[in-house]
């Protein structure tokens, strides 16, 4: 180690030098932090997750039969049999698949009309192929949505994956606020079209009922009670013939509970000409009851054919109604995605509404709409994956400051200095060079996208405990060669750094071999990458950076005497 002694002690020796290794240290620094605006380096929450299954929504328009919802799920299903990796696949109308972990938030339990199918694949297990889960469902995507949307206009298919983290609405969710049903949903629809037009964003979605006219069959007491008829027995015929139901059970030995028999006409014999009221008014007419006198009296005598809007649900968050706009994102990070959509909307609504921002103390990225004809007030909140994303990193960079602060104190009791404790300091969280541009170089050598994730905060907040070692190896060294054996400050540092030197070096690579089997992996494999990078990092700030700081500081020869 006498090499890097001599080397380090050169340094120390020229202002020049010394100058030139701050410069470069800090120019490295704010040239990592430009990889994040640039996008050389994505941030994201977690990577995409390879499973053996995923799932397909399917949202024919409101209203839809399910005749025609099958149309679009067998187009669907047509395509995905071309795919060997699929081993099978499970289709459920009218109705969303047994709950799985993605759709705990996503509503499939509360899909009961015809216009909704859900499809569940399943793959090959994920050791068996090359292309994982998340990439299969990149490439299908557009290959389903083009060939299978136009089978129904105004369907919506959504490709829904299984969460890596916490399961949420969708990657990004804007929930549209206000009093005025039908203004919010004029907002929401324009909303979903920036969303459309926004680059990386897909399966956008409006999550409301359509408005539609359709017709209601209302039985005419009046007249039923004059034909010698009963409501009830009008009713029964009614839902028995369209809906069914079951008439009787039947016994079996081999199960322990009654079998009910169930009694519906065929599905040619529901069918309608077209939609129709003389259509219905046919179909009633071919219906006929026995009245009490034992003739046979046609539907269409007792019962009206009245054509009536439909009742779509109605939405409530917080005591507000609210509907909410959905949108995924395709292998990339929501976070610019969103700050390119959010900068359309304000563009595009200042032609109608005053439009304000969310104090940053509470929700920094929502916008206060206020209708300059009006005064009428609308909350665009954003939530999702997007916003568990920002709260995540937030709390780990709150995390980090905490960190950073009780270090800072607990190094000032014990050398009773600050300009030493702001050397150990300022060393270890230069090691976010490392974590930053591991990341990107990560990304260079591998096929997806390797996103900055929490689990890589979560690296970098461990490296500053061995950073900071690092450093106080250095410093104890030094102030002990200074005052217990004269040496002079500048040799005394370079000495410390060559004897340290090796200690240093035995630690990080145990925690480079250590890492090695996180990097790989998908979830972890951030906080493998930030230990890795950031560890390599601390070891040349710590070598270099650090005693150039170490020589300009004059606590450094009053410290030890004073402790």
């Amino acid at each position: 180690m006498k090499k890097l002694e001599n080397f380090v002690f050169w340094i120390l020796q020229s202002k020049f030098r010394k100058a030139m290794v701050i410069i470069l240290t800090i120019v490295a620094f704010f040239a990592s932090l430009l990889m994040f605006p640039s996008k050389a380096v994505l941030a994201r929450m977690l990577p995409g997750k390879s499973a053996n299954t995923y799932s397909i929504y399917v949202d024919t328009p409101t209203g839809s039969s399910i005749y025609e919802t099958k149309k679009v799920t067998q187009c669907v299903t047509n395509i995905l049999r071309k795919e060997k990796e699929v081993l099978n696949i499970s289709t459920f109308y009218g109705q969303g698949i047994p709950l799985d972990y993605a759709g705990l938030v996503k509503g499939s339990a509360m899909k009961r009309t015809e216009n909704v199918a859900e499809i569940s694949v399943n793959l090959t297990p994920k050791e068996e192929r090359e292309e994982p889960s998340f990439l299969m469902v990149s490439r299908l995507r557009p290959i389903i949505k083009s060939s299978c949307e136009s089978v129904v206009p105004g369907t919506t298919i959504k490709m829904i994956e299984q969460p890596a983290g916490p399961p949420t609405l969708a990657s990004i969710v804007v929930e549209v606020h206000g009093d005025d049903l039908e203004h919010i949903r004029k907002l929401s629809i324009e909303v979903a079209n920036i969303l459309k037009d926004t680059k990386d964003l897909v399966d956008v979605d409006v999550m409301a009922d359509d408005i539609y006219k359709k017709y209601k069959l209302v039985p005419d007491s009046e007249k039923i009670a004059r034909s010698g008829l009963g409501i009830e027995q009008v009713n029964k015929i009614l839902y028995l013939a369209f809906e069914g139901m079951a008439i009787a059970t039947k016994n079996s030995t081999n199960r322990s509970v009654q079998i009910p028999i169930f009694l519906v006409l065929s599905d040619e014999t529901k069918e309608l000409k077209d939609k129709s009221a003389d259509a219905i008014r046919s179909k009633l007419a071919s219906l006929n009851l026995m009245n009490q006198r034992g003739m046979m009296v046609p539907l269409t005598e007792v019962v009206d054919v009245v054509q009536v809007d439909s009742t779509p649900s109605i939405m409530h968050k917080d005591l507000d109604r609210v509907i909410n706009v959905i949108a995924e994102t395709d292998n990339v990070s929501q976070v610019y995605p969103l700050l390119d959509a959010r900068e359309k909307m304000m563009k595009y609504f200042e032609k109608e509404y005053k439009v304000e921002t969310a104090p940053i103390s509470t929700y920094m990225f929502d916008l206060i709409l206020t209708d300059k004809k009006t005064g009428e007030k609308f909350l665009l909140r954003w939530d999702g994956e997007m916003k568990v994303t920002l709260d995540t990193f937030r709390d780990l960079g709150a995390a980090f400051i905490a960190a950073l602060v009780l270090i800072f104190f607990l190094l000032v009791v014990y050398y009773k200095s600050f300009a030493l404790s702001g050397i150990i300091l300022g060393g270890s969280f230069l090691s976010l060079i490392g974590v930053i541009v591991g990341h990107w170089v990560a990304d260079l050598v591998t096929a997806n996208t390797f996103f900055l994730t929490a689990t890589s905060l979560i690296g970098f907040i461990a490296l500053m405990g061995i950073s900071s070692r690092n450093s106080l190896l250095l410093i104890d060294f030094a102030m002990s060669l200074i005052s217990e054996e004269g040496m002079e400050k500048k040799r005394a540092i370079a000495h410390a750094t060559a004897i340290r030197a090796t200690p240093i070096f035995l630690t990080a690579v145990a925690i480079i071999l250590g890492s090695a089997l996180l990097a790989s992996d998908p979830i972890f494999g951030g906080l493998g990458v930030a230990l890795i990078s950031g560890t390599v990092a601390a070891v040349f700030v710590s070598l270099l950076f650090v005693p150039v700081l170490m020589d300009n500081a004059s606590a450094l020869v009053k410290g030890k005497e004073e402790r």
